[in-house]
């Protein structure tokens, strides 16, 4: 049923998959958060909001900048049930994958997890369905491999300090997957102060994960 109504809607909605008008991330940029500078810069430049902070993975990198067109899909997508979004959303999110980690060898795309309350809410989970599509593009398992125990409030108008302090122990990896030595890839929308995904990225490392990076459609 999701498939059809997936093709149903590619049919309504032919959005062109290429966000040729759009801005790109491209160097020069943070080699760890991937926040674009102005100038030249060394390779291994680290912005500010990396500066002196703990992170748990390699890299993040992001296909394009949260605004304009990238910006209102991701929130007709994540908030108003605009299903047919998926499509460009997922097209960006590959080409992020194909510009940053071609190369790279991962065992598989962790999503980014909801609360249970709040997915119920939504129906659905926006990180999970851009890693599903993904995956399926790039050939590499989905593994469903963490949850959120704790509910948070919405990061939107937290500060960074605010949005670290309220992702803290909020995620633990399921029982069931064994992620010792694996290489796992995280999948979310947007990449702001980097709090959510490195919360994750925690959970899995202590759980002993060997590699973590992050990818995501769009740069706040």
């Amino acid at each position: 049923m999701r498939r059809w109504l997936d093709s149903l809607l590619d049919l309504i909605y032919p959005e062109p998959p290429s966000a040729g008008e759009l801005r790109a991330v491209a160097e020069p940029f943070c080699h760890v958060c991937g926040e674009p500078f102005a100038g030249e810069l060394n390779p291994l430049s680290v912005c500010g909001n990396c500066r002196g902070r703990e992170w748990f993975i390699g890299m993040a990198r992001a296909a394009y900048r949260s605004e304009g067109g990238v910006r209102d899909a991701l929130h007709g997508f994540k908030y108003n049930q605009q299903f047919h979004r998926l499509r460009s959303l997922s097209a960006w999110l590959r080409e992020g994958f194909e510009r940053f980690y071609r190369d790279a060898e991962y065992d598989a795309l962790v999503p980014v997890p909801l609360y249970p309350l709040r997915r119920r809410e939504r129906g659905y989970n926006q990180s999970a369905e851009l890693a599903a599509r993904l995956g399926k593009a790039v050939g590499l398992p989905v593994w469903d491999a963490l949850r959120r125990v704790k509910k948070t409030r919405t990061q939107t108008r937290l500060r960074r300090s605010e949005r670290m302090k309220n992702l803290r122990a909020a995620f633990a990896v399921r029982e069931k997957f064994d992620v010792r030595g694996r290489r796992l890839l995280i999948i979310d929308d947007v990449f702001t102060t980097g709090a959510t995904i490195n919360a994750c990225a925690r959970a899995l490392r202590r759980a002993g994960a060997a590699r973590l990076d992050a990818l995501t459609v769009a740069r706040g």
